[in-house]
Order: structure tokens, then sequence, then C-alpha cells
């Protein structure tokens, strides 16, 4: 076992919250130093028509999971328009293709979840792998691989996902030799909160492996309806999450599913970092992002608020996919072990790019300094 604090991700140098000192040069990033488990999905993209939208029950502005009506729509989107987009998505994956794509070192992430061997598939792992990712997938013939539906009507977007095979994973995926191995060389992990509905053991298992090593898993509340539901697997995590990633309406939801006594943001914050943890000579950070307010970060008993980068909101196209990003870009600069400030400034970095063009896209290289 790791001495505890020798990959401690987190210290305050005079007064400053910066990551700690490693033996490693701060421009220099290994393979698979950061790992990712999620739902993959196959975002499928086309500008559609009002008649698309009623002819499967689907609202012009809105986000569902697909009912047994709308699982053959996905074909039938590839047939009835000519300008398909296919996406590597889901909230983790599109997380780690942003921090990969900063990173600019092929295979520094790597990505567990699950995906059938079939056309969407293959379109997943290889438009991901394109982007430098480690795709080291679980296959199932049980279900088709994951696919979100976007279908866009003038400055609206209906957004409907098929979970599929990404519901499939199981944690003996962490059994195989070459998984685990791939779990021991990475030093932080990050678990959006969807899989919480999928494979809870695997989250758990990633967690504690983190904390046994002195490692950094952070997670993110994902949703609330995450928060409500799934409370009590949440919680199992919770304590050893070292860093945890929300929006200001997960934030509020989690505050009142677990009686904080507060609706206030930083408030919010310093108590969901104060709650109960296994590591506690390894303080937690909490980074709740508040859309076109500051983000607020707590830790170490204290808050800080950093600024968003400003937009006009007829530059905005699409702002699906913009915590997924922030945290993307946090992330990339985190495994650098720079600065808090630096982190926050390249997860605002990658939301406001992300939010500028359609889907959790990104161009071929980044200009973040």
């Amino acid at each position: 076992m790791a001495d505890k604090n020798e990959n401690s991700s987190l210290e305050h140098t005079n007064g400053d919250t910066q990551p700690a000192t490693k033996k490693i040069k701060t421009d220099y990033i290994r393979e698979g130093v950061l790992l990712g488990y999620g739902n993959p999905l196959l975002d499928i993209q086309v500008v559609g028509t009002a008649e698309f939208l009623k002819k499967y029950d689907l609202e012009a502005n809105n986000a569902i999971l697909a009912e047994d009506k709308h699982k053959p729509m996905y074909d039938d989107m590839t047939k009835s328009f000519t300008d398909v987009q296919y996406v590597p998505g889901g909230a983790t994956l599109n997380s780690i293709k942003v921090a990969q794509w900063l990173i600019e070192k092929p295979n520094a992430t790597t990505f567990f979840g699950c995906v059938n061997k079939d056309t969407y598939g293959k379109i997943l792992v290889d438009k991901a792998c394109e982007m430098g990712v480690k795709m080291q997938l679980q296959n199932t013939e049980k279900e088709p691989t994951g696919t979100c539906a976007v279908i866009v009507t003038g400055e609206n977007r209906s957004l409907c996902a098929n979970l599929a095979a990404a519901n499939c994973f199981t944690e003996d995926h962490l059994d195989n030799a070459e998984n685990w191995k791939l779990v021991e060389t990475a030093d932080f992990y990050y678990c959006a909160g969807f899989p919480l509905t999928v494979s809870p053991p695997t989250i758990l298992r990633l967690a504690k492996h983190s904390h046994e090593n002195g490692k950094t898993f952070c997670m993110n509340l994902s949703a609330p309806f995450l928060c409500q539901f799934f409370k009590d697997k949440m919680l199992q995590v919770l304590p050893y999450a070292d860093i945890i990633f929300g929006n200001e309406t997960e934030a509020a939801t989690f505050s009142k599913e677990n009686e904080l006594g507060t609706e206030k943001i930083p408030e919010i914050a310093l108590k969901m970092a104060a709650m109960g943890k296994e590591n506690k000579d390894k303080p937690r950070m909490v980074v709740i992002t508040q859309g076109d307010l500051p983000v607020v970060v707590a830790y170490e008993g204290k808050v800080e608020e950093f600024p968003i980068i400003p937009i006009k909101s007829k530059d905005i196209v699409d702002t699906n996919g913009a915590g997924d990003a922030f945290v993307g870009g946090f992330l990339s600069q985190l495994v650098q072990k720079k600065p808090l400030a630096t982190c926050v400034k390249c997860g605002n970095y990658a939301a406001n790019l992300v939010i500028q063009r359609s889907g959790c896209t990104v161009p071929e290289k980044p200009d973040f300094s």
C-alpha cells in the first residue's frame, strides 16, 4: 500500500490551494493517469423537423429516457436525414475526452463502460480512440450500444437517451487482470453520478482503492434525481470522494435531501465538504458551477468564487455538455498538478468553448494557456 500522502492531489501553500508536488515533471503526463467509469452513449444528432418530433411524441426542448416507442427512432434518423453527426458521449466519457484533448498525450486517460460490438458501438469506440482515450470496454450482446438522439429544430434540442448496453456493465470487469492493472496505474479517478443506477459496487470499489492508496477520487452529483432516488448509494461513495462536482440545481437538491438546512450555494458547498470522510487528513473539495454565475469552490473551511468567461447569448449554440466539459477542463489541469485557479480557469475555458459548438465537441487542438 502506498503512503497516503504520497499522491495527495491538493494542498495549501502560502494560503493558495494548489496541487502537491510529485516526483514527475509538471509538463509530463504518463499514460493512464486518469481513469473514468460511466455510461457510454453514442450521440446521433440531426437537424430535424416538427413532424419527426411528433412522429415519436417528443417535445422540441426536452430531455428524456427512451421508451419502447422511441427505440426505432435511432435507425430512422440515419435513414431520414442526410447530415447525421455521431459524437461519443455520456457524461463521464464527455469529461474524459475533453480532459484527454487538453492533455494532448495519447492514452493519458482510460475509460470503462459497456457497449455492444454493433455498428454504433464501433463508431463510438473509434471516435473516442481518435481523440486519444484508451477505451477499455466491457461488451454485451444483451442490448445494443447506448444511444442518445439529439434532434435540433431551430434553437431547440430534443434529447432522448436509450442506455441499453450501458446498463449491462458489471463489477467483474475489474476482476480482469489487464483492467485492474489500469486501475492500479491511475492516480486520479472520475465517475459521474449516473453509473449509480447501473453498478454502484464498481464506483465504490474504485473509490476505496483510491482511498487506500492515497490517490484522488472525483465524483459528480450529475442530476437532481440521483440526489433523491439514489441518495443511499451516493452516500456510500461520498466518504471516499476527494472532489465533488455539481451544478447549483443539483447542489440545492442534495442540500434538501440531506437536510443541510440552507439553500445558499456557498453554504451548501461548505457543508458538503465537511461531511464525513474516510481520509480525514485529506480535506474534501466541492466545486459547484452556476451557469453564468461564478464557480463556487469550498475547501478547508473556506469558499472561493471564480468568475466565468462572459459570452453573448447570440454566441451560445448548445449548453448540453457544458458541465461535463468544465469537469474535463478542471481534471486536465489537476492531473498536471496545476493550482486551483488554473484548474477552474481551464474548466471555464472548456465549457465556454463547448457551448459555442453543437454537442460536446472540440476543435482539433486546444489553445488554452
